[in-house]
């Protein structure tokens, strides 16, 4: 009680926002607003994880006890809501505090990890901790490292060997487990030493279609192209289309379906015979470039 009470009475001063500004954690949660359209459960969590190390970080310089925050995270959602991109952010706010020297992402699938025969998975797996060392390792659609009904299968031997890794090397690196949200909960369940071990759990929405619309025209504003006001009309009713269809994929399919513009807008402008084109030609996605999508021939259920 009395070491508690000489705690509390000390008068030791300490400047959060000199502490903060030093780290520059705010530029990388500002870089999150920015670059990501909605996402604010996420861009929340984020900011709480880093609001705790920053924390834990003037508690460890005033020798006070530190909860060693457990940094391992589960990152759940669809294909293309961000997840590669926030654990880019996470590994430099990470790097910023001071929890891993380096701040890398090394982003891996089971393929990278896992053998196809005895004595192949654990030089495989080693050599990308290998690699992944002072930094954050992501391990992209993770479930697929535990094949229940293969008892041949050689992922198991992977999952103890960065279970070992998570513990005994905390302090060297970070792995974040990545994969849709029902398949990484049996994965958990099936792992209970792996699930004790991730702390961070952060869930991806999918985007809605307006939200889409505004992903789709900041990745084309990167290209230098621009949509006709018809053009977006036309790209919001594609993306509600193609949201009800499989293999959905958010901002990824969003991604290829402009691609997909830019090529109908091409074969148009070459098809035209116009031999003296203007820039606005040239930048303009029209309508027509994305009704031609075969989506538009199938029934809108």
């Amino acid at each position: 009680m009395t070491q508690l009470t000489n705690i509390i009475s000390n008068d030791t001063l300490v400047n959060l926002q000199e502490e903060y500004d030093k780290t520059q954690i705010q530029e990388v949660l500002n870089e999150l607003n920015q670059e990501l359209i909605g996402l604010v459960p996420v861009k929340t969590r984020i900011r709480e994880i880093a609001a705790l190390l920053l924390i834990d970080r003037l508690r460890r310089k005033l020798e006070l006890v530190s909860g060693n925050p457990g940094l391992h995270m589960s990152f759940t959602g669809s294909p293309g809501t961000g997840k590669t991109t926030v654990a880019m952010k996470m590994a430099d706010i990470l790097h910023r505090l001071g929890y891993i020297k380096k701040g890398h992402l090394l982003t891996v699938t089971r393929d990278d990890l896992v053998g196809q025969y005895i004595g192949h998975t654990a030089p495989k797996t080693k050599e990308v901790l290998k690699q992944a060392m002072g930094g954050v390792l992501f391990i992209d659609e993770a479930y697929y490292l535990y094949k229940a009904d293969n008892e041949r299968d050689y992922g198991s031997e992977a999952i103890e060997i960065l279970l070992q890794v998570m513990e005994n090397q905390r302090n060297d690196l970070v792995v974040i487990f990545a994969g849709y949200k029902d398949r990484m909960e049996k994965f958990y369940e099936s792992n209970p030493g792996l699930s004790s071990r991730v702390a961070n759990h952060v869930d991806f929405p999918d985007y809605t279609s307006e939200e889409l619309l505004q992903i789709a025209k900041m990745m084309i504003e990167e290209q230098q192209y621009c949509f006709t006001e018809e053009a977006d009309k036309t790209l919001l009713e594609y993306t509600e289309r193609r949201m009800k269809q499989p293999y959905f994929a958010n901002a990824r399919s969003i991604r290829n379906a402009i691609d997909r513009a830019r090529m109908r807008q091409a074969n148009r402008i070459f098809a035209s015979g116009e031999k003296v084109l203007t820039k606005a030609d040239l930048v303009t996605i029209e309508a027509e470039d994305i009704l031609k999508s075969r989506l538009f021939s199938l029934p809108n259920n």
